[in-house]
Order: C-alpha cells, then structure tokens, then sequence
C-alpha cells in the first residue's frame, strides 16, 4: 500500500512541476497581452466624470455644513 501512495505521490507532483514550471502550462506569461475591450475608453470618461461630480457634491456639502 504505501509504494501505491508514493507512487501517485510521485505522479502527483511530477505533474504540477510540468504544469507550473516556466514555460509550462497555465503558469507561464501569456504569448500577447489581452486587448482592451471596446468602449474602455468611453467608460473612464464616464468614471471620471462620476468622480468629479462626487467630488462637487463633497465640496457643496462642507460649504452648507451638511454631512449628507
């Protein structure tokens, strides 16, 4: 029984070296970078203006003393 366990032991972590070794496998850094999704562009913008307009209301808010 325990030369089985070894063995599948031994089969075990030869395969996750194979597979997360470099170059191997998943682990390894992708060929090209992903490409940027369309409408990225268009959705900072949106984000930006999202932070802005927070941004406003903080500032009105501490000049009324409101803490809304």
């Amino acid at each position: 029984m325990r030369p089985r366990l070894a063995a599948a032991a031994a089969v075990l972590l030869a395969g996750l070296a194979t597979a997360c070794g470099p170059g191997g496998g998943s682990a390894g850094a992708p060929d090209k970078p992903a490409a940027t999704p369309s409408g990225y562009s268009e959705m900072q913008k949106k984000v930006a203006a999202a932070e802005s307009a927070v941004a406003r209301a903080d500032e009105d808010a501490a000049r009324d003393g409101t803490d809304r």
